[in-house]
């Protein structure tokens, strides 16, 4: 069912600030400032390998991500899981005990689908499955020289 950790999220107040610092620490260009409308949210994305490392900043208090960062502060955010079939494997998670956030799936960057299983059955540690096709041939922009 599980294929590779996707994505990472981390939740930061200003996107521009943290993507210069972790380009220079990933020693890489970002791609470009990205916006999900639909969750109130900037990110920018680093290719490393085969998982992105997405920076999150909420454009909207009141968000998920939002409410996320005034509860916890900056830093880790959420880890995402590519599955192959994103149906087939949220129904052989909740016939294993597991529920989700969102029953159905929702869109998020590029083709990624994303459904995001309960916090509250995982020790609070948010956790999504993703499927994408789109990105596994992408390897992102070359280190910096």
């Amino acid at each position: 069912m599980f294929k590779r950790i996707h994505h990472i999220n981390f939740i930061v107040r200003d996107l521009d600030v943290a993507a210069r610092r972790f380009g220079q620490l990933l020693n890489m260009p970002p791609r470009p400032v990205e916006q999900l409308p639909q969750r109130g949210v900037a990110v920018v994305r680093f290719r490393l390998g085969e998982t992105w490392l997405v920076l999150v900043q909420p454009l909207d208090a009141d968000s998920v991500p939002g409410r996320y960062l005034a509860e916890h502060g900056e830093g880790f955010f959420l880890m995402s899981c590519q599955v192959d079939d994103l149906a087939s494997s949220a129904e052989a998670l909740v016939a294993r005990g597991f529920d989700f956030v969102n029953p159905e799936a929702r869109a998020g960057l590029d083709d990624w689908r994303v459904m995001d299983v309960n916090p509250d059955g995982l020790f609070g540690i948010p956790f999504q499955l993703v499927e994408s096709q789109a990105d596994a041939a992408d390897t992102g922009p070359a280190p910096l020289t």
